[in-house]
């Protein structure tokens, strides 16, 4: 089971950080996502880390503002957000992946097999 949080009401320019925990003991053998969905709009790629954090991959629209980060020994994905902006609004999800490849595949819904409920980041101008 995944379990977001931090998601809020903020300003454009302010900064959110998106947590993600499981009691899943094997957490380290997970790629781990963050996908988020508009209103209105298909969910999509945010960003994901590979098992032990050597890679990370971001769609382009949030590089250099949204950092992705996990800590094995405590079952926790993290998303920092820098510089939100309106556009950014959408629900978050997490997510994680049981196949190890590191590939573009991270990017694809389809190949996460476990999904957290999501959590609400609504971006204000």
């Amino acid at each position: 089971q995944l379990v977001e949080s931090g998601g809020g009401l903020v300003q454009a320019g302010d900064s959110l950080r998106l947590s993600c925990a499981t009691s899943e003991r094997t957490f380290s053998s997970y790629v781990m996502g963050w996908f988020r969905q508009a209103p209105g709009k298909e969910r999509e790629f945010v960003a994901a880390i590979s098992r032990w954090g050597a890679g990370t991959d971001y769609v382009d629209s949030v590089k250099g503002r949204f950092t992705i980060s996990r800590d094995n020994a405590n079952n926790t994905v993290w998303l920092q957000m820098n510089s939100l902006k309106p556009e950014d609004t959408a629900i978050y999800y997490c997510a994680a992946r049981t196949r190890v490849t590191w590939s573009s595949g991270v990017r694809r819904e389809g190949e996460y097999d476990y999904w957290g409920q999501g959590t609400l980041v609504t971006v204000s101008s």
